[in-house]
């Protein structure tokens, strides 16, 4: 994530432009993997809000409508990648709306 002068060192920000792309890209890609490994199979359909935050890797946490086929539920789901780490270098968090319960993996 490009860093302007706008931009705090642990402080977040709504990502536009590349940087949107980007993180969007790495959403899809982390709910593949997470439908891989055996954990439920979520498509992102509605994404209103992304922000990134620069700690010990990248934090973007994404407001989200996802999709499992049968029912779309409004959700926040936080991605923390740290790509220096060979093993659980990434973790991802689901905490959907009117829910209690947060799906918390990490590979």
């Amino acid at each position: 994530m490009a860093m302007s002068a706008e931009h705090v060192v642990g402080g977040i920000s709504q990502l536009e432009g590349d940087d949107r792309k980007e993180a969007l890209q790495l959403l899809d890609d982390t709910l593949a993997h997470l439908a891989t490994g055996g954990g439920p199979k979520y498509k992102a359909v509605n994404v209103t809000s992304v922000t990134g935050q620069v700690v010990a890797g990248t934090l973007n946490t994404f407001e989200v409508e996802l999709d499992d086929g049968s029912v779309r539920k409004q959700c926040t789901v936080q991605i923390w990648t740290r790509p220096w780490m060979k093993k659980d270098g990434t973790n991802i968090k689901i905490k959907f709306a009117g829910e209690d319960e947060e799906l918390d993996r990490t590979w």
